[in-house]
């Protein structure tokens, strides 16, 4: 079972990743992440009673003031001004009597007002540092800064010790509000659900929440309100804003019969609607699930970094201890100098500008991603789509509309047209196929389905039944020759043979069109230096024709789908590097789970394909194959730009603090400074425009 907690008052990054590594090390947990950006821990584990105590008990050794409570129970908080208010005027206070400090000239009133001063201003810190010591929490941030100020007050340097942590304190509040900031707008970007929902009790509207809500229900959705659940229209005509779930600006046109998705923003009429869903289980949950859970499949970078932190504070500790002591003894320079130097060291030893930006910078990519209609699941994801070599499309429905239509009928042997359209509609009567549909569209007529027994679905292939007495086989070429019906095997489009009592009867031709933007897509994947192949269980003349107009050169056809698993292989062994499987969800769980990045397209309404799917496209545009890949690239970028930028100032602060060219506002600058750029950066993610 997966349960989820909201970490109250969790700020620390680093933190966060030392209470995700003990989380994970409790027995009989299954998983366990922890998600910074959100605040929100995932533990799947059996026994939750144990582990979710056990759990609270190492975050409130790590960070004492971090709650940890239910997702279920936790309620929106208001921001207490009241604390914040308070704390602005004791740090005024503070900086007031820092101010008194640098301008008296008596030493001893010096001290007095520069330690009140540094209580004032950092007590907090110093109070948890403190406190993470009994703990057995050495390396935090808390501790570096408190024996860095400590440290310089000692050797006598309290302006410096009071104006370093007076900045850290500046540039900590800074960066929360980024990060806060940040998070607010990812959340925007996913204003999705409704606040209310209008439920029709003796048609009079009450207000009521979506959560409220039960299968059958009718709700009234007046112009300019979200539709809060998914459902039918059973009474009105409006139009849709469905852009927020699907990327697709154009309005949505519905009237009675018409299935409406959560999320949607009624434009002008009012409707009323059916409720067909409860909202746990509606389209604007599974999104806001989609989107926020993305955060715990982490990518290797994210991963690395992690361990990278774990390493990086100890041994910059470590270079500090060395650095006071070593060149003294050594008789180069003084103690006090050299003290010095080691505590700037100290100061740049926190991780914290990679550990926060790092996983925001990938959120914001997931976040930007959902609001073009693209569900990310993932910042592993996001890596491996920038990594990939082949794209591997399903032809029907991902590169062609999938719209079939009936273009012609040619009977044989004594048959007619209306026979060979009789037999096969009775038959395709009772399948949901694409092109089962169009053949029994293109009938027209009343099928009683009681004539038709003894039905037997062959997979991939078709379907035989006993219509009116005779045995009846409606498929492909393969089910033909199975079945020892002679057909002519060179004939080109799709096509659909049908035999009765073994005698071909004749065949029905079935078209289907590309989409308008396959073929960019395919120029602009091949640009990439990305690969594309096309898997279809059409004839061989249908995916000539297909592949020849996209300019697709590597291409099979006649695959049943255990044959597209088989075939998906074989590529991915050839493939030096991921692979990327593009479907549109129908028949294609099977391979979009064994492929590096399975994209399922328009597949909001299929449980199986975004179950399976890495990538859920939430309409049938193919380009948006093309916009995820860039907008993972430009992630990357800036997940890279954040990397460098942190480490080359940290290394440049250390290397001109071990020749006595830096001090400790520099240092603070590589600390927090850092961290403030690299969170803002990230935030760039979110304004790109394609």
């Amino acid at each position: 079972m997966k349960y989820e907690y909201y970490l109250e008052g969790l700020g620390c990054a680093n933190c966060a990743a030392k209470m995700e590594k003990r989380i994970k090390e409790i027995e009989g947990v299954e998983f366990a992440s922890i998600d910074f950006v959100n605040k929100k821990l995932i533990i799947e584990t059996k026994n939750v009673e144990s582990v979710s105590k056990e759990a609270e008990n190492i975050i409130k050794s790590i960070e004492s003031h971090v709650n940890m409570v239910s997702i279920n129970n936790l309620e929106e908080k208001l921001e207490e001004k009241e604390e914040l208010k308070s704390k602005f005027i004791q740090y005024l206070i503070g900086i007031v009597l820092f101010l008194i400090m640098i301008f008296s000239k008596n030493q001893s009133i010096k001290l007095v007002f520069a330690f009140i001063s540094y209580i004032l201003i950092g007590g907090d810190i110093v109070l948890k540092a403190l406190k993470n010591i009994i703990k057995g929490q050495i390396f935090d941030e808390n501790f570096l800064m408190t024996v860095a100020t400590f440290g310089a007050f000692l050797i006598g340097e309290y302006p410096e010790a009071i104006s370093v942590m007076l900045f850290y304190k500046i540039g900590e509040t800074l960066q929360d509000m980024a990060v806060d900031k940040s998070r607010k707008s990812i959340k925007n970007l996913l204003k999705l659900k409704a606040e209310f929902a209008n439920l029709l009790k003796d048609n009079n509207p009450i207000k009521v929440k979506p959560e409220e809500l039960k299968i059958d229900d009718v709700i009234l959705v007046k112009a300019g309100e979200r539709i809060p659940v998914d459902g039918v229209v059973v009474e009105g005509v409006s139009s849709l804003d469905t852009s927020a779930l699907t990327g697709e600006t154009m309005p949505y046109f519905v009237n009675e019969g018409k299935e409406v998705l959560s999320g949607s923003i009624n434009l002008d009429g009012i409707i009323k609607v059916k409720v067909t869903k409860p909202y746990k289980d509606s389209t604007v949950k599974r999104i806001l699930d989609l989107v926020e859970n993305a955060a715990a499949n982490k990518a290797k970078t994210e991963n690395f970094i992690t361990k990278f932190a774990r390493y990086y504070t100890p041994v910059v500790v470590g270079l500090s201890f060395l650095l006071s002591v070593l060149p003294p003894f050594l008789g180069y320079g003084t103690y006090k100098e050299w003290i010095y130097r080691a505590l700037i060291f100290l100061v740049v030893s926190c991780p914290c500008a990679l550990v926060i930006s790092i996983p925001l910078s990938f959120f914001s990519g997931i976040g930007l991603a959902s609001k073009r209609g693209i569900l990310i699941k993932g910042s592993n994801y996001i890596e491996a789509l920038c990594d990939l070599k082949t794209v591997v499309f399903d032809k029907t429905g991902t590169l062609t509309l999938g719209k079939f239509k009936v273009s012609d009928i040619m009977p044989m042997n004594g048959f007619n047209k209306e026979d060979v359209l009789k037999y096969a509609a009775y038959v395709e009567s009772f399948s949901n196929h694409p092109i089962a549909v169009s053949i029994v569209k293109e009938y027209g007529e009343y099928i009683d389905k009681t004539k038709v027994n003894e039905l037997k679905e062959i997979a991939g292939q078709g379907l035989i039944a006993v219509v009116e007495g005779k045995k009846v086989i409606v498929g492909n070429l393969n089910l033909m020759k199975l079945n020892g019906v002679k057909v002519l095997e060179e004939l080109s489009g799709t096509v659909v043979f049908v035999a009765v009592e073994g005698i071909l009867a004749g065949y029905i031709i079935i078209s289907d069109t590309i989409k308008g933007s396959s073929k960019q897509v395919i120029e602009a994947l091949n640009k990439l230096n990305i690969d594309t192949v096309m898997l279809t269980g059409d004839n061989k003349n249908s995916a000539e024709n297909v592949a020849g107009q996209l300019g697709i050169k590597q291409y099979y056809y006649g695959l049943l789908p255990q044959d597209k698993v088989q075939r998906f292989n074989q590529i991915k062994k050839e493939t030096l590097g991921n692979v990327a499987f593009v479907g549109d969800g129908i028949n294609d769980a099977p391979v979009l789970k064994i492929s590096d990045v399975g994209i399922a397209m328009g597949a909001l309404g299929q449980d199986a394909a975004i179950e399976a799917a890495d990538i859920v496209i939430t309409n049938d545009e193919i380009e948006k194959v093309y916009e995820a890949i860039n907008i993972s690239k430009y992630t990357r970028k800036i997940v890279w730009q954040n990397i460098i930028l942190a480490l080359s100032v940290k290394i440049l602060v250390l290397i001109l603090a071990a020749l006595g060219l830096s001090n400790m506002w520099e240092a603070v600058f590589a600390d927090v400074g850092v961290a403030l750029l690299a969170v803002l950066n990230s935030r760039r993610i979110l304004k790109i425009d394609y």
